[in-house]
């Protein structure tokens, strides 16, 4: 009897393997559930670019103030007759601006 059960317990532990430790365990399905749910908010994120770029897009196509705006920013282009005034910010800290002048 004892021989039987031991069999069966063995028969029992076997068929728990694959749950636990195989190639569709528990473990590896929540991995994967974590994967999706990574993915997806990656996905949404890149969707809202898309559409920011898509917009800045068909902005391009219909305006030229758009392309008079770009041309400002990264080109540094003005106007015939115009003044363009670039102010600069330091980037260092008051902390150490206070310790230098000392």
């Amino acid at each position: 009897m004892k021989f039987l059960t031991f069999i069966l317990l063995l028969l029992i532990a076997l068929m728990q393997y694959p749950l636990w430790l195989g190639k569709a365990s528990w473990g590896k399905v929540w991995q994967v559930d974590q994967d999706v749910i990574a993915a997806r908010e990656n996905n949404l994120i890149l969707q809202n670019r898309n559409n920011m770029l898509e917009a800045e897009v068909n902005d391009l196509k219909q305006g030229l103030e758009a392309i008079e705006e770009r041309a400002r920013s990264d080109l540094g282009m003005t106007k015939q007759d115009e003044i363009l005034f670039q102010i600069i910010r330091s980037t260092r800290s008051k902390a150490s601006q206070s310790t230098t002048t000392q």
